[in-house]
């Protein structure tokens, strides 16, 4: 089922020229800045790294619709194998969802190619970056995939032949890159970090200079270079210095932007988390950050930045995984309960509360900290002092 060349290298699609162009413009800060090249950048790998591993982590159920709002996994559907376990014979289903949002988070687009048999979807296998194009028709405004294949030839993708991840933008057709919309900020990044592997790949900067009231000789120069470099230099470098022909030391100081590169540096950073939504403490960046908000930070995350993402996967599985009868009776939904789990104090007081109310069951309760029921854990208590009104 695979449409694309696995070893053909030398031809190019008009989307992967389309973004050669782009990361051959420079940036402000000098360099150019690809999809790819930003991931040599920490804090955006930080970043992607987050997101995708958090999407990965969590189970991906597909879930069957019953009567009064009721749903059970539906175990026994074609689809349920592939969104919780592998969606293909070499890939599980953890590595391609970190994949597939590595993907649409540097490039606004990530793709998968679906595998059908007997009208049930039986593969998904994800598409190379580059490989797949998306363009507009212009009488009927939907979008249209195009697939380089082989032998430089192109095939349109029709409905239910893409499974695509699209990160919501301006253009209503194709995905919006974050990188190539950060770029400024990230080469600024890139060339902080390089500036500083230059200053210390050279020894940093000296410490002092000597100055001496007349011109040194050649052979006193050699000799001075010597003594220095043998008696002062290394683990050698906290010794007394011993000066002569009236030569004195003065010390150099750090400019006041170089007193500002660590400063710079952490704005660039959150310049950065600030384009992927992604708390600061998430990315280690922990100057203000303290155990009392901590937790509340990262229910922030959950909700603000991650829910979103959830949804986006979801709707998508929804749109092109399952047909149009199907969508009446199944759905597929994220497991976040570990995410949303407190400590160990805060969730025994709340089970109580669930479990006197008449909430939950005790069962129910113990089976979200994974133990096992217990026989007339499954009855349902209310208070004494409870009732419906009009009875005793």
């Amino acid at each position: 089922m695979w449409p694309f060349g696995r070893n053909k290298t030398e031809t190019r699609s008009w989307g992967e020229l389309e973004r050669l162009i782009l990361a051959a413009n420079e940036t402000a800060a000098g360099i150019s800045v690809s999809p790819e090249g930003a991931l040599k950048c920490p804090v955006v790998l930080a970043c992607v790294r987050v997101l995708s591993d958090s999407v990965a982590q969590l189970p991906l159920i597909l879930y069957r619709r019953g009567p009064d709002g009721a749903k059970e996994r539906a175990t026994d559907h074609p689809l349920y194998r592939l969104l919780h376990d592998a969606p293909n014979g070499w890939t599980t289903a953890a590595e391609w969802r970190a994949s597939m949002m590595v993907q649409a988070l540097i490039h606004g687009d990530a793709y998968a190619v679906i595998g059908r048999a007997r009208g049930q979807v039986v593969e998904v296998v994800q598409a190379p970056a580059g490989a797949i194009q998306t363009d507009v028709d212009l009488t009927t405004w939907e979008p249209i995939h195009r697939g380089t294949l082989a032998d430089g030839s192109y095939r349109v993708f029709q409905p239910g032949e893409l499974f695509r991840l699209r990160v919501p933008g301006p253009d209503p057709v194709r995905g919006l890159s974050l990188v190539n919309e950060a770029r400024e900020a990230i080469a600024l990044a890139l060339q902080l970090e390089a500036y500083a592997a230059r200053l210390f790949g050279k020894g940093a900067r000296p410490s002092g200079a000597l100055k001496v009231p007349g011109r040194l000789s050649p052979e006193s120069l050699a000799r001075l270079q010597s003594s220095i470099a043998s008696r002062h230099g290394g683990a050698n470098n906290a010794g007394t210095l011993v000066l002569e022909e009236g030569m004195s030391f003065e010390q150099m100081q750090f400019s006041s932007t170089d007193a500002q590169y660590i400063e710079l540096f952490r704005h660039q950073i959150a310049q950065i988390a600030r384009v992927f939504r992604v708390p600061l403490h998430m990315i280690q960046e922990l100057e203000r950050t303290t155990h009392s908000n901590a937790e509340a930070m990262g229910q922030q995350y959950l909700s603000t930045v991650l829910l979103p993402w959830l949804k986006l996967w979801e709707q998508a599985i929804a749109r092109d995984l399952l047909n149009e009868e199907e969508r009446g009776e199944y759905f597929a939904e994220f497991l976040v309960d570990d995410l949303v789990k407190a400590d160990l104090a805060s969730r025994m007081t709340a089970y109580t509360a669930a479990v006197s109310n008449g909430i939950m069951s005790p069962n129910e309760c113990r089976a979200l900290e994974n133990r096992t029921p217990y026989q007339g854990g499954d009855a349902f208590h209310r208070p004494l002092n409870t009732g419906e009104a009009g009875h005793a």
